[in-house]
C-alpha cells in the first residue's frame, strides 16, 4: 500500500527540484489546507492534494 503522503525527498525527485524548495511547495500547499481549516503535518503534504494542485487529476491513476 503506498502512503498517503509525500515527503520532500520524493517531491524534489518528481519535480527535479532542490529538497529547500521542495519544503516551501509543501509548506504553500499546507498553507492552502489550514485555510480550509484542514489538519496538517509539517514536511508532508497529501499525495491526493499534491497530484490536484500540481497537475490537476483529480484522483491519481492506479
Amino acid at each position: 500500500m503506498e502512503n498517503r503522503f509525500i515527503r520532500a525527498d520524493e517531491v524534489a525527485k518528481e519535480l527535479a527540484v532542490s529538497k529547500p524548495y521542495a519544503y516551501k511547495l509543501i509548506r504553500r500547499l499546507n498553507d492552502e489546507l489550514k485555510a480550509q481549516g484542514m489538519i496538517t503535518i509539517a514536511g508532508r503534504i497529501s499525495r491526493q492534494y499534491f497530484n490536484e494542485r500540481l497537475y490537476g487529476a483529480g484522483k491519481e491513476k492506479e
